[in-house]
């Protein structure tokens, strides 16, 4: 039988801690992402002086052997930009398998004891990351992180646990709006955190050690406030291995979108996105020869701009609506970056591009979200994001190599038109939920 609605006082109280808790995660997340190139730079520096057979050393060999493949020539420059993209990729394919074991066993065991495992090996992962003094084991702290990290979906099933069909937009915007703040701000408290050298042979240990305290700090704080919002219809089924549910369930539970066409959708649509998305400092470097500093500004303009978005449009919003606005600009964009000569120009993509960011995952997330019933949500979530992980551990790979075989317009080109299909995907098989289901 479905679980009791949940009081308006505690989903407030959950969506409470999720907020806070997941902008602590994801804070402490994007402490790295600024630092990947000194940081890959340190280790390859000290490898090299030490032992040209190095792990390091061997996997930047294969890297070179791949860049020599192309007629035209790509900078040493960008040695370090492909060993973070490869990195990067790593990360996504363990979140890809990650994932759905996950929200399976959030579904078997609850939400806040699958929540607090994951933070265990999350606090392993920064754990060796302040212990890193050698390329090995920052990579053990990548490998155990990918294959760890799980605040994000589970935060997902959550809200959606705690949220009927009528409020499942507005609460999925909200997850949405710790992406941007911790965007905005959490790479630049990461950055000046790595000018503070507190340990000579790991001088990013004062960062590591930040990013280890928040992690500590939101696994205390879930412990203590984070109340179990898994449906007791399957908390009380699990002791029999199976969920029965009678004729009237499964009929509420049928929706307009097979979970098949909702993760090909978020599939295909991160595949040329990430791409696009990684290939942004070779081109503003390229078109305008910009600095880490001012790419960081572009990406700050767009985390904020997508921060608002979803604090003011997105929420209110129906989830198809948003979707479809959401390629809508991200096919524009990618049209405009093939043939920007201006900073205005590309400062205009990069508003479109803050649509995108505030919009489509969001509305994926709650499209999928109506799919599932209470017992398998963790589950299905889990499969919808390990899909998005896929198309990210392949696009910056698939893109990139078309950037430099056939150049900048060719490549975003090819990028539109596949986003053109995802608009066709978008407006001509996605579904919006009946109005009955919206409006209860």
């Amino acid at each position: 039988m479905p679980a009791a609605p949940i009081s308006p006082v505690k989903r407030k109280q959950v969506l409470r801690v999720i907020f806070i808790s997941l902008l602590l995660d994801l804070i402490s997340f994007t402490f790295i992402l600024p630092l990947f190139p000194k940081l890959l730079e340190f280790y390859r520096n000290l490898e090299t002086q030490d032992d040209t057979s190095s792990l390091l050393n061997r996997i930047l060999l294969g890297l070179n052997t791949y860049k020599r493949s192309f007629s035209r020539p790509i900078s040493d420059r960008y040695d370090i930009v492909l060993l973070g993209g490869a990195l990067g990729s790593l990360f996504s394919f363990l979140q890809a398998i990650a994932s759905p074991v996950i929200g399976t066993l959030s579904d078997k065991y609850g939400r806040r004891t699958a929540l607090l495992w994951s933070m265990a090996g999350n606090i392993a992962s920064v754990a060796l990351w302040v212990a890193a003094t050698d390329f090995r084991t920052f990579l053990a702290s990548r490998v155990v992180g990918g294959l760890s990290e799980g605040n994000v979906q589970l935060a997902t099933a959550m809200a959606a646990d705690v949220s009927d069909d009528k409020q499942r937009g507005a609460t999925m915007a909200l997850v949405g709006v710790c992406f941007s703040i911790a965007f905005t701000f959490g790479p630049a408290l990461g950055a000046a955190l790595a000018n503070i050298e507190t340990v000579v042979a790991n001088p990013f240990a004062t960062a590591a050690g930040f990013s280890l305290f928040l992690i500590v700090l939101e696994t205390m704080y879930l412990y203590l406030y984070l109340p179990e919002t898994l449906p007791s219809s399957r908390a009380r089924s699990r002791n029999i291995g199976a969920t029965v549910k009678t004729g009237s369930e499964q009929q509420k539970h049928i929706r307009t979108n097979s979970h098949s066409l909702l993760n090909f959708t978020h599939f295909i649509f991160i595949l040329f996105f990430s791409g696009m998305e990684f290939s942004l400092p070779f081109m503003t470097y390229d078109l305008f020869a910009y600095s880490s500093s001012q790419s960081g500004r572009l990406l700050g303009f767009m985390g904020l701009t997508a921060s608002i978005l979803q604090g003011s449009v997105t929420r209110k919003l129906h989830p198809l609506r948003v979707v479809q606005l959401g390629v809508v600009a991200c096919a524009a964009s990618f049209f405009m970056l093939g043939r920007l000569t201006t900073e205005a120009g590309l400062w205009g993509a990069a508003t479109l591009l803050a649509v995108t960011t505030a919009t489509v995952v969001t509305g994926l997330n709650s499209l999928s979200s109506f799919e599932a019933a209470e017992g398998e949500r963790g589950g299905k979530l889990g499969n919808h994001r390990s899909w998005g992980q896929i198309g990210r551990t392949c696009g910056p790979l698939l893109f990139c190599t078309l950037y430099w075989w056939a150049g900048r317009d060719v490549a975003y080109a090819v990028g539109g038109a596949g986003m053109l299909g995802v608009c066709a995907v978008v407006f001509g098989a996605l579904k919006a939920p009946p109005k009955s289901l919206i409006q209860k």
